[in-house]
C-alpha cells in the first residue's frame, strides 16, 4: 500500500508526468527560491526531490513579490523528448488584481540546466501545457476578471502555442466557465479514447476544496460535467484525516493503471478555537496525496469513492525505496543543500556563503523579517508534526539593531524566533520575538546573558502537535527550555487565511540574521539538524 501523504509539508498543486518507467511531480514553491520542486519515483511509493529548476534569476525575479506571491501552480509534461515546466510568478494578488506573469522553460533531462523563459501570457494564473497527438500544442490558463460587477474566476482560457516560433499563436477561447462550485483553476488537459478531458479545481484552496472534470470531443468544446462531480473533494467528509482535497492530475503508468495526485491537508484539531466546523488547521501547509483511479463509461473515479484515503493499493510496479535522507547538515558542501530555501532572491553573497568560512553557513545581517526583499534567511519545510531542529550560531552583535538565531516562519507578519542580539547594559543576551497579524509580540520573553567566554550559543526548535517551545545551551550537554509555549495553528494558512492576506505556504524552521545598522555583521552557523520525533496515537 501507498500512505499518503506522499510529499509531507509544504508541497501544494502537484503535476505529475511519466517519462519511460520514471515519475515526477512538481509542486509550487510561492515566494521560496528556488522556484518549483520536482521530485522523482518509480513506483509512486517513494519518492525523493532531484530538481530545482527555475534557479537564476533571469528565471524568476521575486524581488518585492507580496507573501505567498511567486511561483503558483507549476505544469510539468513530457513530450518530444524533452521536459516542459509551465510556472507562474504572481506580483500581486490583491482581491482586485492579480498581476501575473506566465512562462515556459524546457529541458532534455529532469535535472539538467533548464532553459531561459519564454513569456506566454499575464491573463491568468494555474497555466498548463497540452500536447495533443497530432503534433499541436495548446496553452491553458484560468482568466482573471478584476471589474467588481463580474465573478473574478471568468473561465477557462484555450490558445495554440507555436513550438518553432516560440510563442502563443491565435487567439484564446474561452472553453469552459465551471460549475456551481465555482472558483473555476488549474485547467488540465488530456486525451484518452477519443475523448478531450478537462480537469480543473473548483470550490477555493480551503476546506472546501475539490477537482472537477469534464470531457467532449472536440478540444474547444463544449464539455460536459462527470456525471457525479466532483471528481475528488474532503468537504462531505469532516472526520476523515486528508482534507482540502482538490487541484491535481493524473497519470497513467506503463503497467496500464491509472492514478490521481491531489492538494491535501492534514488538520490538528484546537476545540477551543473551532474552525469551519472544527476541521481544525493545517501548519505543515498543503501537501500531496496520491489516489488510485478507475474508468467506466469513459469516465475517471477515485477508487472507494470521491474523496482521499490514507491508503492506496501501489501499482504492479516493482518496488523502489530511495536511500533515507539524513537531517543533518554540517554546511561541509559548496552550495546548500536542495532541503533548503531562501525569500525571493537566491542564495548569494547578497545575503551569506558557505566558503567565506569553510564548514559554515556565514549569513550576513540584512532586512527584516517583514521585508519582501533582501532576507538573509535559509529555512526548510515542517514536515512532521512532531521534530527537533537544532542549530548552532557564533554571533557578536554591538548594538539591538542585529540579530542572528532560529526561525520558526509562515510570511513577514506571522513567525517566531529565539536569537542573540545586543542589550546596552547586559551585552550579549537570548530573547525571544514573535509576531502575529503583523504585530510584534515579547511578554514573558527572557534577556538571557551570555557568558563571556561562550563563544558557540546552540538552539532548539521542539514541536510536538499543537505547540511548539523554544530552547537554548552553552555546550549542547544542558538545555534551558523557554517557558514560552506558541500555537502551531499561527504558522498555518487556516489561521492566515482568517486574519490576513496571503495564505499559501506552510511552516519552515531555519536560520536568519538581521542587521538594520546597515554594516552587515556576520552570524556564523556551524550546524543544522533537523530530526522527526514519532507520532503518538492520537
Amino acid at each position: 500500500m501507498i500512505t499518503n501523504p506522499i510529499l509531507t509539508g509544504f508541497h501544494p498543486d502537484p503535476s505529475i508526468c511519466r517519462a519511460g518507467e520514471d515519475y515526477y511531480i512538481a509542486t509550487s514553491t510561492f515566494e521560496w527560491f528556488p522556484g518549483v520542486r520536482i521530485f522523482h519515483s518509480k513506483d509512486l511509493k517513494n519518492w525523493r526531490l532531484i530538481s530545482t529548476p527555475v534557479n537564476r534569476v533571469s528565471q524568476l525575479n521575486m524581488l518585492g513579490n507580496p507573501d505567498s506571491g511567486g511561483v503558483w501552480a507549476p505544469n510539468l509534461s513530457y513530450s518530444d523528448g524533452r521536459f516542459w515546466l509551465i510556472y507562474s510568478d504572481v506580483k500581486t494578488q490583491s482581491n482586485s488584481w492579480k498581476d501575473v506573469n506566465n512562462y515556459l522553460i524546457t529541458c532534455e533531462t529532469i535535472d539538467g540546466d533548464w532553459s531561459e523563459p519564454i513569456y506566454m501570457n499575464s491573463s491568468g494564473f494555474d497555466p498548463s501545457l497540452f500536447h495533443d497527438d497530432d503534433g499541436k500544442k495548446y496553452f491553458l490558463n484560468m482568466v482573471w476578471d478584476y471589474r467588481p460587477t463580474n465573478h473574478s474566476f471568468y473561465g477557462i482560457a484555450l490558445q495554440e502555442f507555436d513550438w518553432q516560433a516560440k510563442k502563443l499563436v491565435g487567439q484564446p477561447k474561452i472553453i469552459f466557465k465551471g460549475t456551481e462550485r465555482k472558483l473555476t483553476e488549474a485547467p488540465v488537459m488530456y486525451k484518452v479514447n477519443g475523448y478531450y478531458y478537462l480537469l480543473t479545481a473548483e470550490g477555493g484552496t480551503k476546506f472546501e476544496h475539490a477537482s472537477t472534470i469534464a470531457r467532449g470531443t472536440h478540444i474547444e468544446g463544449p464539455y460536459e460535467v462527470h456525471p457525479q462531480n466532483p471528481l475528488i473533494s474532503s468537504w462531505g467528509q469532516p472526520e476523515i484525516l486528508l482534507q482540502k482535497a482538490g487541484h491535481g492530475s493524473f497519470v497513467k503508468t506503463q503497467t496500464d493503471e491509472w492514478y490521481f495526485v491531489h492538494l491535501t491537508g492534514r488538520a490538528l484539531k484546537y476545540p477551543e478555537t473551532p474552525l469551519l466546523e472544527n476541521r481544525g488547521y493545517c501548519p505543515l501547509g498543503r501537501e500531496t496525496a496520491i489516489q488510485s483511479v478507475y474508468w467506466e463509461n469513459d469516465w475517471p473515479y477515485i477508487t472507494g469513492g470521491n474523496f482521499p484515503k490514507e491508503e492506496v493499493p501501489q501499482p504492479q510496479l516493482p518496488e523502489h525505496p530511495w536511500e533515507t535522507e539524513s537531517g543533518f547538515d554540517d554546511f561541509e558542501e559548496a552550495s546548500l543543500a536542495p532541503v533548503f530555501q531562501t525569500l525571493r532572491i537566491p542564495f548569494s553573497e547578497e545575503i551569506g556563503s558557505l566558503t567565506a568560512r569553510p564548514g559554515y553557513l556565514r549569513l550576513y545581517g540584512r532586512e527584516s523579517f517583514n521585508s519582501l526583499f533582501h532576507q538573509a534567511l535559509v529555512a526548510r519545510r515542517w514536515s512532521d508534526f512532531r521534530f527537533e531542529a537544532t542549530t548552532a550560531v557564533e554571533f557578536s552583535p554591538t548594538s539591538f539593531l542585529q540579530l542572528a538565531g532560529m526561525t520558526n516562519y509562515y510570511n513577514t507578519q506571522n513567525w517566531s524566533a529565539i536569537y542573540i542580539t545586543h542589550d546596552e547594559t547586559k551585552g550579549r543576551i537570548i530573547t525571544v520575538l514573535a509576531s502575529e497579524k503583523g504585530q510584534l509580540k515579547s511578554q514573558k520573553a527572557p534577556e538571557v546573558v551570555i557568558p563571556t567566554d561562550v563563544q558557540t550559543v546552540y538552539f532548539k526548535t521542539i514541536v510536538n502537535y499543537a505547540h511548539y517551545q523554544y530552547a537554548y545551551s552553552f555546550d549542547q550537554k544542558e538545555w534551558q527550555v523557554i517557558d514560552q509555549l506558541f500555537d502551531s495553528l499561527q504558522l498555518s494558512d487556516d489561521y492566515v487565511a482568517e486574519h490576513y492576506g496571503g495564505f499559501f505556504t506552510g511552516a519552515f524552521v531555519g536560520m536568519f540574521a538581521i542587521d538594520t545598522t546597515g554594516n552587515r555583521l556576520a552570524a556564523d552557523f556551524d550546524s543544522f539538524d533537523y530530526q522527526k520525533i514519532e507520532e503518538e496515537e492520537r
